[in-house]
C-alpha cells in the first residue's frame, strides 16, 4: 500500500514502516559515532518502542553491546492498516541488533499487568539470568491495577485554579489563548496511580524476588520539570504530584536494593517532541521556542543525543553518579539554562499567529512529529508501495 500521514488532532493514525526502519538506524548510527559506552551487559528496558525508552535500548545495545529486553503494549499491522509506529520501530530494533550479534528479544502487552512482568520473568530467567540495568519508561494515559481492578485514568490539570495562557496548534500554525479548569475528585490520585512510582517499584519489586538483579544492578525512570511558563499546568498540576511521588520511589528502592548494591534514579530529561508532549497545551508552543534557541545555541538534542548523553556523562563515568540536591540526574541541564529561559521567556510574550514562524523553530516541530511517526525522513520513498505486514522477530 501506500503509506501517507492521516492525522486527527494531535495524533497521527498512521506509521510508515521504512520511515520507521530509517529512523532507528538513523539513531544507532549516532551512538556508534560516539564510540563505545562501558555500560550494562543486561538491560531490561521496560517502555522500549518509541521516545526516550527506545533511544536508551539503541544506546545499551549500540553503545555497549548490551543484550536486551524490551517491553511495550504496540498495534500490530493488519492487512491494510499499518501498525502503530512503536512495532515498526521494534521490528527495526531487533532486525538491526540480531544482525549485529546482540541478543534482542521483545513483549508485547499491558507492563502494569502481572501477567507481562511474569512473562518477562521467565524469559529472563531462560535467556540472560541476571539484569544490571533496567529502564522504566512508560506513558500511559490510562492504568489498570492488577491488584484492585480498578482502572485509572491520569489528568492533565492544575491544582486549585484555572491555568489561562498561550498555546499553538502546530499543524497550522495559530497561537490562541487556552484555559484548563482545575482537577477535581479524585483527579490527583488517579493520575499518580497512572504515572506515580508505583508500577515502577512493583516491577523492581518482582525482579529481586527473584533474584534477576545483579549485583550492583541499576534501575533509572525518566521525569520532567520544564520552566516556570509551564509549571501550573504541568509540575505544580496533577501530573506534577506523579512525578513527586515517581521521585520520592526512587530512594524508596534504593533502600529496598541495599542488599545487592543496587540504586535507583530518576532522570530529568530536556522537553522534546512526543505523542503525549503534543497533547499537552502551552507545551507546542513552548518546545518550538526553546527548539529555536537551542538550536542557535549549538546545544539541541532529540530524544538519541539526549539518553547516550545521559549514559556517557552521567551513569558511566566511573565515578559516582552526578545529582541534585533533590537525587535528581539533570540531563536537562542545556535546556534549564538561565540564559535559555530568559530568551524564551522574552519571545513567549512577543509569539503571535503571524510570527511565530520567525521566533520559533515550528517547522522543526512538525517535522520531528512527522518524524515519530516515520515519515520525513531522507533515503525512504514515500510514494512507493509498501508492505505494511512488518513482524517483530521475537514475537509470534
Amino acid at each position: 500500500m501506500i503509506i501517507e500521514p492521516r492525522m486527527r488532532g494531535f495524533i497521527c493514525l498512521t506509521s510508515h514502516p521504512d520511515g520507521c526502519e530509517q529512523n532507528v538506524k538513523n539513531q544507532i548510527e549516532y551512538v556508534k559515532s560516539k564510540g563505545a559506552l562501558e555500560g550494562a551487559k543486561k538491560v531490561l528496558v521496560i517502555g522500549a518502542s518509541t521516545g526516550f525508552g527506545l533511544a536508551s535500548r539503541i544506546t545499551s545495545a549500540f553503545g555497549s553491546n548490551a543484550s536486551t529486553i524490551g517491553v511495550f503494549f504496540e498495534k500490530p499491522p493488519s492487512q491494510g492498516k499499518t501498525a502503530s509506529p512503536g512495532w515498526y520501530n521494534s521490528a527495526a530494533f531487533e532486525k538491526e541488533a540480531h544482525k549485529a550479534g546482540l541478543y534482542a528479544k521483545s513483549i508485547n502487552g499491558d507492563a502494569f499487568s502481572d501477567e507481562v512482568k511474569q512473562q518477562t520473568l521467565d524469559l529472563i530467567k531462560a535467556d540472560l539470568g541476571q539484569i544490571d540495568l533496567v529502564i522504566y519508561s512508560l506513558a500511559s494515559p490510562v492504568r489498570l491495577d492488577p491488584k484492585t481492578g480498578v482502572l485509572h485514568r491520569s489528568v492533565l490539570k492544575p491544582i486549585g485554579n484555572t491555568f489561562t495562557n498561550k498555546t499553538v496548534d502546530f499543524h497550522s500554525g495559530k497561537v490562541s489563548e487556552i484555559s484548563i479548569e482545575p482537577c477535581s475528585g479524585d483527579d490527583i490520585e488517579n493520575t499518580v496511580k497512572v504515572m506515580g512510582g508505583e508500577d515502577w517499584a512493583m516491577w523492581i519489586d518482582a525482579l529481586k524476588a527473584e533474584n534477576l538483579l545483579a549485583p550492583g544492578a541499576t534501575t533509572v525512570a525518566y521525569s520532567y520539570i520544564g520552566p516556570s511558563l509551564t509549571e501550573a499546568v504541568y509540575r505544580k498540576g496533577t501530573i506534577g504530584r506523579a512525578k513527586d511521588h515517581l521521585e520520592a520511589t526512587a530512594f524508596t528502592i534504593t533502600d529496598s536494593l541495599a542488599d545487592i548494591n543496587g540504586k535507583a534514579y530518576v532522570s530529568v530529561n530536556k522537553a522534546l517532541v512526543t505523542q503525549a508532549s503534543s497533547a499537552i497545551p502551552v507545551i507546542p508552543l513552548y518546545i518550538s521556542l526553546l527548539y529555536k534557541i537551542m538550536k542557535e545555541e549549538g546545544i539541541h538534542e532529540g530524544c538519541i543525543e539526549q539518553i547516550q548523553r545521559l549514559y556517557a556523562d552521567r551513569l558511566y563515568t566511573g565515578n559516582a553518579v552526578s545529582t541534585d540536591e533533590k537525587g535528581r540526574i539533570r540531563i536537562d541541564d542545556w535546556e534549564m539554562r538561565p540564559d535559555v529561559q530568559e530568551k524564551i521567556a522574552k519571545l513567549w510574550q512577543e509569539a503571535t499567529t503571524e510570527n511565530l514562524a520567525e521566533l520559533g523553530d515550528l517547522e522543526g516541530y512538525r517535522s520531528d512529529f512527522h518524524n515519530l511517526f516515520g515519515f520525513g525522513f531522507d533515503g525512504v520513498d514515500y510514494k512507493a508501495d509498501t508492505n505494511e505486514m512488518i513482524g517483530v522477530q521475537s514475537i509470534q
